[in-house]
Formats: C-alpha cells, sequence, structure tokens
C-alpha cells in the first residue's frame, strides 16, 4: 500500500508529520512517542545490481555465440533473459551518461567523451541538474548505494582536488565509490579514487594484484557489510569495469587458455560466430553477415608475421574477457551465498559500444602511440608477444577482430550509424520477477530504458523535481514490459543514434544511416563535409544485420528518415555536428573551459599532488621551464621531483645517483635522457630544466638543458614530442611518478624523492604554435611518421 505521507515525485522526500507533545511529563505522555522510521523503498523493490563491461562487441561473449567464454553470462541468461536488441551510444561516456539518466547523451551533454567535450551544449560533458540521475533517484527513496569502476562522466576540469564534487560519483548519488574517474586504467598499476580522496593499491602485482579481482573485492566486501547492518534495506550497486577496454592486462594463465584458438582467422571466425548465433536464437535463421569494411584486410590477404601478431592480440583479449566474467562470477555466487541472489534485479550490459577498432589494422603495442598516428609493425609485435598482458604493454588488437567481435554486424565502435558500434548483448536475472528462464528478448530497446525499468521494477515514479529542479523528461522507456510477455510488441519504435558525424535513425524497423568517418583513423588528414556523406537504408524487420543497403529501391522512405533524423536532432542537441577526435583533446580547440585557463605560471607546493591530465599544465607543444627548490639531505637525495604520464609516454624530473637528470619518453619508443654535474651536495638548491620547443607544427622536437643553482650542468635533444596527450590511465605528480614509471632509472614504486621538495613551479611559453592545427600541418605530423 503506498503511504499518503511520502511523496516520491519530489525530492528529497520531506520528514514525516509527528505529534506534538500532549503532556509536560513524559510519563503522562498518552499515546508515547515512538522514533521515526527510516525512509525506506516502497515494499517488494527488490536489490540492483548492474554491471557493465567496455569495448565488447555483440559477436565477442559466448552468451551470444562469441567466441570469449562467459560464464557468469551463461549462468545468468540461463536463469534469466538474453535480449538481443539493445542500443547503446557508440562511445564510453555517452553510453554511461544516457545509462544512469535514462536520457539521450546529448540531451544531457555528453555527445562524446568527457576528455572531448566544447562548448556546445550536447556537448559540454556537463549533466543538467534537471536529469537527477539514478543513483541519486535510489538513494532519495531509501536504497544504498555504490559504486565500484570506471566512471568517465564527470567533467575533465573537474577531476582535480579541487572539484567541485558535485558530478563526482559521490555526487550524483553513490554513498560509495571505488575506481577511476577517466577513459582507460592500467590494470596492474591503477590510480583510483576512495569517494573523492585519491588512493592507490596496497598490493603489487607480484603479490597477485589485478584492478578487475580488487574492485569486485571492493564491492562484494560493501554489500556484505549492507546485508549484515541494514539487511531489510535494498542496496543499488553498480560494477562498470574498465574492462575489456585497452590496456589488455590479464593474468598470463587466462591469456594461455586461447593459444593457437584464433589461427583460423577473422573471417573464419565470423562464420563459425554466427553458425552459434543461429543455434543459440540470437539472431534469425535468415541472418547474414554484414558487408566488410572497405579498406580491411582479409585473413588470407595478411604476411605470416601479421597473422601471428593479430591471433596472440586475439588471444590477449579472449582471455582478459573471460577473466572479467570470471569477477562477476565471484560477485554472483556472492549474491547466491548471501541468500539474495533471486531478489536481486541483475542486469549485465556486455559493452558500452561495439568492439573497437582504435589499435588500427594491425594491431599495437601501445594504443597511445597509434592515436597519435604511429603504427606497429607485425615484426614489432611478435618480438613482445611474450611481453602481452603485462605491465610493459599497454595492447590493442587489429580492427579485423574488432569487425568479427560484432557478428554479424558492420563497422566498430564509435560508428553510430550501424549496429557494430551500437549492438550489444544484455542479460536480465531476477528469478522473483521473471518467470521464464533461459529466455530470449527480440524487442528494440536503447541503453535509455535501463532507468525506467530499474524504476518501475522499485516501484519508485521518475521524480518532478530534486533539489528545487523541475526534471527534464525521462526519454527512456521501461523494459518491464517484455519481462514476462515474449510476444510483446516494441514500445520503443524510434530512436536517432550520432557519434562524431556517424548517424541514424531508426523508425519501426525501418534505418536510415550514415557514416561520416573511419574509426582508426584517429588523426585526421583532411575535412570531410557532412552534405557529401551517402546515407543508406536498410529494413531491419527483413534485413536483421544491415547486410543489404535498399537505399535505391527506396528514395522517397530515404527522405522521409532523413526528414526525421532531422527533427530529432535538433530535439536532442545533436547539432552543431562535429567530427574532430584526437585534436578535441586540447581544451582550447576544443572550445571548453580549462581548469588553468591562460595561466602561464603555475606553482606547486610540497610533494604529493596527483593531477590528470586534463588539470594539469599543458606542456605539449610548447617552450616550458620546470624549476624546483629542494633540500638534500645530510646522506644524499634520489627519486623523482615532478613526473606526467609513464612507460608508454611522458616526462620526469628526477634525482637519480645523487644527480639532476630529466627524461622525455616518446610513446615507449625512446626514452632521451639529459643528466649532468656532480652529486648534489647537502643543503638547498634550486634545479631547472629548461624545454626549447622547435615549433612549427605539432609533434615537433626540442632542446632541453639542466640548470643547478643557475648553472648549466647538461644539455640534450629531443627528437620529437607527443602531440595530442601522454596518456588518460597515468598521472601528472609532485614528487613522485605513480602508475607505470616514464624510466627504468627509478622503480615502479617507491620512486618518491627522498630529500625535502619545497616547491616545484612550471613556466609556460606563449604558444610558439597555434592550438588550432591546420590540415597541412596534421598531414605533415602524419607523414612524418608513416
Amino acid at each position: 500500500m503506498t503511504d499518503p505521507h511520502v511523496n516520491r515525485y519530489n525530492l528529497p522526500i520531506g520528514d514525516r508529520p509527528r505529534p506534538r507533545a500532549a503532556s509536560i511529563d513524559v510519563r503522562d505522555q498518552d499515546p508515547p512517542h515512538t522514533p521515526p522510521e527510516p525512509l525506506r523503498p516502497p515494499k517488494g523493490a527488490p536489490n540492483v545490481v548492474l554491471v557493465l563491461l567496455d569495448d565488447m562487441g555483440f559477436g565477442a561473449p559466448s552468451t551470444f555465440g562469441g567466441p570469449c567464454r562467459m560464464p557468469a553470462a551463461d549462468r545468468l541468461a540461463a536463469g534469466g533473459l538474453r535480449y538481443t536488441r539493445f542500443h547503446v551510444a557508440a562511445l564510453c561516456s555517452p553510453t554511461r551518461q544516457s545509462l544512469l539518466t535514462g536520457r539521450n547523451h546529448h540531451s544531457v551533454g555528453m555527445g562524446v567523451t568527457t576528455e572531448m567535450a566544447s562548448a556546445a551544449p550536447g556537448y559540454d560533458g556537463i549533466r543538467p541538474r534537471s536529469a537527477a540521475p539514478l543513483a541519486q533517484v535510489l538513494r532519495a527513496n531509501g536504497y544504498s548505494t555504490a559504486a565500484f569502476g570506471k566512471w568517465h562522466q564527470t567533467p575533465a576540469r573537474e577531476v582535480s582536488p579541487v572539484g567541485p564534487f558535485d558530478r563526482w560519483p559521490t555526487g550524483e548519488g553513490f554513498e560509495k565509490f571505488y575506481g577511476f574517474l577517466c577513459a582507460e586504467m592500467n590494470h596492474w598499476h591503477p590510480v583510483l579514487f576512495d569517494g573523492t580522496t585519491p588512493v592507490e593499491p596496497d598490493r603489487r602485482p607480484e603479490d597477485g594484484y589485478h584492478l578487475s579481482e580488487d574492485l569486485v573485492d571492493q564491492a562484494i566486501e560493501w554489500m556484505n557489510t549492507q546485508r549484515s547492518l541494514r539487511p531489510d534495506t535494498p542496496f543499488f550497486l553498480y560494477l562498470p569495469f574498465g574492462a575489456t577496454h585497452a590496456p589488455y592486462h590479464v593474468p598470463r594463465e587466462y591469456r594461455d587458455r586461447y593459444r593457437g584458438r584464433f589461427d583460423h582467422g577473422w573471417d573464419r571466425q565470423r562464420e563459425i560466430t554466427l553458425r552459434r548465433q543461429k543455434e543459440l536464437g540470437v539472431v534469425p535463421q535468415d541472418a547474414e553477415l554484414a558487408p566488410w569494411a572497405d579498406g580491411v584486410p582479409h585473413w588470407d590477404e595478411l604476411s605470416d608475421a601479421e597473422r601471428r601478431a593479430a591471433a596472440s592480440l586475439m588471444e590477449l583479449y579472449a582471455g582478459f574477457a573471460e577473466h572479467t566474467d570470471d569477477q562477476v562470477g565471484r560477485l554472483v555466487d556472492a549474491l547466491d551465498d548471501a541468500g539474495a541472489l533471486d531478489d536481486t534485479l541483475f542486469i549485465y550490459v556486455l559493452g558500452d559500444n561495439g568492439a573497437s577498432a582504435e589499435g588500427g589494422l594491425g594491431g599495437t603495442l601501445n594504443e597511445h602511440r597509434f592515436a597519435s598516428g604511429i603504427p606497429d609493425t607485425a615484426e614489432y609485435i611478435n618480438a613482445n608477444a611474450d611481453a602481452l598482458g603485462d605491465a610493459t604493454t599497454h595492447a590493442h588488437y587489429p580492427v579485423g577482430w574488432a569487425l568479427a567481435m560484432n557478428t554479424p554486424y558492420p563497422w566498430t565502435k564509435q560508428v553510430a550509424s550501424h549496429f557494430g558500434g551500437t549492438r550489444d548483448g544484455m542479460v536480465v536475472h531476477w528469478p522473483n520477477g521473471i518467470e521464464e528462464r533461459g529466455g530470449i528478448r527480440h524487442q528494440f530497446h536503447h541503453v535509455i530504458d535501463v532507468m525506467p525499468t530499474v524504476l518501475e521494477a522499485a516501484g519508485i515514479p521518475a521524480p518532478a523535481t530534486v533539489d528545487g529542479v523541475a526534471q527534464q523528461a525521462v526519454e527512456g522507456t521501461s523494459m518491464l514490459y517484455s519481462f514476462n510477455d515474449v510476444g510483446a510488441p516494441d514500445r520503443r519504435r524510434l530512436q536517432y543514434f550520432e557519434m562524431v558525424g556517424n548517424r541514424g535513425i531508426y523508425h519501426d524497423g525501418w534505418m536510415a544511416v550514415t557514416r561520416h568517418g573511419t574509426p582508426w583513423e584517429m588523426v585526421q588528414t583532411g575535412r570531410r563535409y557532412f552534405d557529401d556523406d551517402v546515407w543508406e537504408l536498410y529494413d531491419t524487420n527483413a534485413d536483421w544485420s544491415q547486410a543489404r543497403d535498399i537505399s535505391a529501391e527506396h528514395p522517397g522512405r530515404l527522405r522521409q528518415l532523413q526528414q526525421l533524423f532531422l527533427v530529432e536532432a535538433g530535439r536532442h542537441n545533436v547539432f552543431p555536428l562535429d567530427d574532430r577526435m584526437t585534436e578535441r583533446e586540447n581544451p582550447r580547440e576544443a572550445g571548453r573551459l580549462d581548469l588553468l585557463g591562460d595561466r602561464r605560471t603555475v606553482t606547486f607546493h610540497g610533494p604529493g599532488l596527483r593531477l590528470t591530465e586534463e588539470t594539469a599544465p599543458n606542456v605539449k607543444n610548447r617552450s616550458h621551464t620546470i624549476t624546483a627548490r629542494v633540500d638534500v639531505p645530510a646522506g644524499g637525495a634520489e627519486g623523482v621531483i615532478a613526473a606526467q604520464g609513464g612507460r608508454f609516454g611522458g616526462w620526469s624530473l628526477y634525482v637519480h645517483e645523487g644527480r639532476p637528470a630529466y627524461a622525455y619518453n616518446y610513446f615507449g619508443l625512446r626514452v632521451h635522457k639529459v643528466a649532468g654535474g656532480g652529486v648534489l651536495p647537502p643543503g638547498a638548491h634550486e634545479i631547472r630544466l629548461e624545454f626549447g620547443y622547435d615549433g612549427g607544427g605539432v609533434g615537433r622536437g626540442a632542446t632541453v638543458t639542466l640548470h643547478v643553482d643557475g648553472a648549466e650542468v647538461a644539455a640534450g635533444r629531443v627528437d620529437a614530442t607527443i602531440p595530442y596527450y601522454f596518456a588518460f590511465d597515468e598521472t601528472f605528480d609532485i614528487g613522485v611518478d605513480r602508475a607505470s614509471p616514464v624510466t627504468d632509472d627509478y622503480p615502479t614504486a617507491d620512486n618518491a624523492f627522498t630529500g625535502r621538495l619545497r616547491q616545484v613551479r612550471l613556466d609556460l611559453s606563449d604558444d610558439l604554435y597555434s592550438d588550432v592545427q591546420s590540415e597541412n600541418e596534421r598531414q605533415l605530423f602524419r607523414a612524418a611518421h608513416d
């Protein structure tokens, strides 16, 4: 029965009225006062567990016919439902924002990732207060809430010790958060947050540490504590893994389980997967393989070295996927052991976008390197094959495997026009709410439908106001209608798609699409005009996998859908279209606010500070000076004064064997070092590094000079520099080099400066090179590294 005193439409819920005192003496009070009851969700509201994997395509998991063994997903599907037409936003931040708000990604400012945000309303990366997220609504209705893993929704400039923190997980309704806020993370040496406090693991890989295992350990501990102390209170547990996004970091035994399993190649794998999908019933018997993407070689067109490299990278990915799912299995076991599994609405989303093509045509051991236009050769990958998956690699498989992992659909992550970028498998398990076991649901749904599904299952309405702010409409449609009605007609009949200029519109089975860009071309070499894009038309009622373009046969239908896209795009803040990728990492080119703005001097006081690349001083493509004031103790000093990035790209100013030194790591390919002078004697010293950028474009070289107490002690050259970003999963550090080391001159851990670090000042020159790059200069950079 609904409590008339609880208004769940206006959050937070006000206090219940309580009777006033009826007597002076408490012994005469009649009736006696009773303590106020805690706020609780509606009776029968289930626990909710929402698990999200990263960069997994529809055709990867065994649950949907793929080659990656996923026993936990298989178990949940056998006891619940598989959704075969579930769609996401083709990129990570947009999917996550939509998942937790129930609104389309442009409607809540997340047209692209947080690091690519601009000033346009649909792309500024700032969730409006009129779109309260799921955790905030559930917590305001009495749920316990926690999140563990990858967030990637906080505006980039706000990820710093000065906040603001209202768009961090703990500001968006989660009482507990343990994880990371950026696009990806080193799974062996992560840099994490507990709430808003920077933390690092208390164990190392040699002691058995792995991030995915740590996240589930934390989640199980939190859940068990909730069950021990508040067993009558349902909880919402959100577990968004960093896996299976690059870097592919996984224990060796998992990689070895797939040794030789992919030697048949990606063309044959697509055929095997499609056959299995038909056997499972997750695609119809007449489903066809979508056409192969132009420009991607077939397996028999590769050399022996290229096939070996590609197979090794796919073995690594598959092991990474299985290891991740095994951690989900531990969580499922913990729920079962606690007697909570049957009354838990468990939603397992097997990908926040389609499989990723961001490793290029040949794959890479360092995706940052490839993202800046520098590919790895097969010979280089094979020479380092034994290291795949360990801390010295940052691997990503080739495009051919991404296409195979999206079987039977065309294209990949980023490509919102085609199902390879937007269609992912989803499993829903809730024995107390779903009658069928092992069912399959073919209704068309979108990630915005998750929030209204959870709210309906819990008996909680979407709020009209939150904290006094009127709420914009939830744009999702609850999927609850399909839980116990396999034949229920679709309630989502219309859905637009857009990502970096790739566009699509779905209406009652018909879909008009246009692919604007190629996802593995991370650095653009010329502008492509949107008016030049070619539109395609598909009848997905008859053509499940977008295998046959029928635009020539139905030009009128195509025009109608194109007009419908314009209407939907205008309604949801999709315009203006913006197809820039890596270039938008630069705040000034993207047009977004930057934490440091135009400041040319930044002073840091004492050691310990940890910043993301987006909140650190931008030293790329410009001259700069780093000046440190230190005190050297009687026994001498060692360690890092300041560093940014790590093993796969970055720089470090440090003291090695008592002498000052500087290292510039160029994408893990070369480490340029400058060191000189005698051993620093005890006392106060000023160490200054002058970085003289050559100018004339991005990624140029520099002359480096090192000074101690005003005197030059060493000089050298850096032949080429990193143009766009050092790393999402590394940090800018004062007094230490966290995560992976920039140079092997000091260890991965225990590299903190052992003297006293009084001050570090960075002085940035006026730009020698305009941040707004010309197309010609981009082409020159690419040509220099091809």
